[in-house]
């Protein structure tokens, strides 16, 4: 078994635009990003596994080594039946849906017609070409 070691760091993700998707500068709070338990993309810890603390380092992924292809499979059509009455259900809305043992998992509302409402269980960040900011505060 390959021995896992962490980096916590700042990270910014950036969009192909040059927006800012998150930052966990913005939110105060670092990310811990685990190198060695098939967590991250090969790629994405390819980036990663030789930086040190104090090292800043950009790089640029493929939507399929970040978070992924979008998956068809992945987005559902829903009867507007089965939200709360008073959600209000628009396109951007973010759905919670109850999830195996337990957990929660995130859609996004893409589309309403009539009483069929669209709803995107995709990672948000999903079939994108992202740009990755890292600023290592500690090695773990």
């Amino acid at each position: 078994m390959t021995d896992v070691r962490s980096i916590l760091c700042h990270m910014n993700i950036v969009l192909e635009d040059g927006s800012t998707a998150d930052s966990t500068k913005a939110s105060g709070k670092p990310v811990r990003l685990n190198i060695g338990d098939e967590s991250l993309s090969p790629a994405f810890e390819a980036q990663i596994e030789s930086l040190g603390e104090g090292d800043t380092h950009s790089f640029t992924l493929e939507a399929v080594d970040a978070f992924g292809e979008s998956n068809p499979d992945a987005i559902h059509y829903m009867d507007r039946s089965k939200f709360p009455g008073d959600m209000e259900l628009e396109p951007g809305v973010i759905v919670s849906f109850g999830g195996p043992g337990g957990s929660e998992i995130p859609g996004i509302v893409r589309d309403i017609a009539g009483d069929s409402v669209t709803v995107d269980l995709n990672h948000p960040l999903a079939g994108q070409v992202l740009t990755f900011e890292l600023e290592v505060i500690q090695v773990l």
